[in-house]
Parts: structure tokens; sequence; C-alpha cells
């Protein structure tokens, strides 16, 4: 069986876990978030913790671990939830949310409207600065992907949109 799988999920005070037939749901401060369990898969709360135990089908063990990874980052999202920040770097970029829409100037003709997605909040500390908050791990890493595809830092200057914490090798001008 995967070593992941073995290990439980830890439930914190204020996080609740509804165990249906082929769901899960996790309830807790920030929201709530459901999962659907792969054939073979069950999971059994046990005091304040869930296990998760794969059946006897091929190809069971390996899901259990991913099952329970994903459970531990649903459990994390609806306690502390999950962050990604994004900085523009650049001469006159800038980012401001306007209602449900993040406007985007990063060099192009035109300026880029961002619609912000369902379960997702962006905000702007600064006009270099978007914070990408949410409780769902998978959809604010994606959220904050998209963004910065739509002007990735180049390899030269450096300029574009970057994760805060990603480091950008410049390489060497040509030389004459």
């Amino acid at each position: 069986m995967s070593r992941v799988a073995k290990k439980p999920v830890d439930l914190p005070q204020g996080v609740t876990a509804t165990i249906g037939a082929d769901q899960v749901t996790v309830k807790g401060a920030k929201g709530s978030l459901s999962l659907a369990l792969q054939h073979g898969i069950t999971v059994v709360q046990k005091d304040k913790h869930l296990e998760v135990q794969p059946g006897a089908t091929e190809g069971a063990q390996a899901l259990a671990g991913a099952a329970r990874a994903h459970l531990a980052n649903m459990v994390a999202g609806v306690s502390k939830g999950y962050e990604k920040k994004l900085e523009l770097v650049g001469v006159g970029y800038r980012a401001a949310v306007q209602g449900k829409a993040l406007n985007l100037t990063l060099g192009y003709s035109h300026a880029i409207v961002y619609p912000i997605p369902e379960g997702i909040s962006i905000e702007t500390p600064s006009q270099t600065e978007i914070l990408v908050k949410g409780t769902d791990r998978q959809r604010v890493g994606q959220t904050a992907s998209e963004i910065r595809a739509f002007r990735a830092p180049e390899p030269y200057k450096g300029k574009g949109v970057k994760y805060s914490d990603e480091k950008i090798s410049l390489k060497e001008a040509k030389k004459k």
C-alpha cells in the first residue's frame, strides 16, 4: 500500500467531514469542499482523523495515496486557506481589481480583463502585487498560473508577471 495513504488525515478544531458512498465533504471556517472518490477507495472517520483504505481492485493502492493527499489539502484549505502572491516587474505594468474582474496593464496595446473565478478572491495591495486566495489549492494555483501566462517573465530583463518566490535567471545580452 502507498506510504502516503497509510498516514491518517487529522481534522483540526472546527473542521467536520461527511462521508457518503462515493463522496467526502469537508466543512470548515473558510468554506466547504467535496471530493469524489474513485471506485475501490473508502474513507473511514476514526475519532478526529480520516483514514483512506484501498479496495482489492487493480490500481486502488495507487489511487489511495492521491485521495489521501487531496483530503489533506481540502482540510488545510477549509481551515487556513491557500494564497499565491504574484509580482509585476516592468515599467508601466499595473494590476487593479474592479468588481469581479482583474484589470492588467502589461505593455500590450490593450488592457487585459481577467474575470475572477467563483470561489477565488483576488486582492491588489499595491499596483505591482497580486494576491490570489481561496480554499481549493488546485484552483488557486490554476488561477495564478493563468494570470502569469498573460506575460511570463522574459529571460533578458526579467520583465513580466512572476511568482513572489520565483527566481529568474537572466541571460547575458548578445555582444558586438
